[in-house]
């Protein structure tokens, strides 16, 4: 699902024209994340202990990846004006600017964030990512709870 989730967010910026914000691209780190500790817990197959170490990774992948998500929306529902300028293209400010600072700067949110030029169901894409995370993270810790939990007793 991870996969299918980031091929439409390059879909959507390759062939619908849609290029990502700063936020975006860190919805899209996220959701990586989230894929490569989904499919490294299935390649390791974890029991015990092992799978209640995966139920947590998930489970940050998944919260980093709604907080990005969730400030995302809250930007979008500012009223116009009231964000800053959009500044720097997050290349340059990673190629000049320390990453503590790119992270902090993107997260406070720019005026190429609060656009809305996508919905579904009339939801916009962030709304979308937090729904997918909160989704897959749940599940996924459910699933390796169960599992560590039946090799425990």
């Amino acid at each position: 699902m991870c996969a299918g989730l980031l091929a439409y967010a390059l879909y959507s910026q390759f062939h619908l024209g849609l290029d990502p914000c700063p936020l975006c691209i860190f919805q899209r780190i996220g959701m990586a994340l989230l894929g490569v500790v989904f499919l490294a817990a299935a390649l390791h197959n974890p029991r015990g202990r092992g799978a209640f170490g995966y139920a947590l990774l998930i489970a940050a992948a998944a919260l980093a990846t709604l907080a990005v998500a969730a400030r995302h929306v809250y930007v979008q529902s500012l009223p116009p004006g009231s964000l800053p300028s959009c500044g720097a293209p997050l290349a340059v400010l990673l190629k000049f600017t320390p990453l503590w600072q790119v992270i902090r700067k993107v997260l406070t949110g720019s005026g190429e964030c609060g656009e809305v030029n996508w919905r579904f169901l009339g939801l916009a894409m962030p709304a979308w990512v937090l729904i997918w995370a909160l989704v897959l993270g749940g599940l996924g810790v459910t699933a390796n709870l169960r599992r560590g939990a039946g090799a425990a007793g």
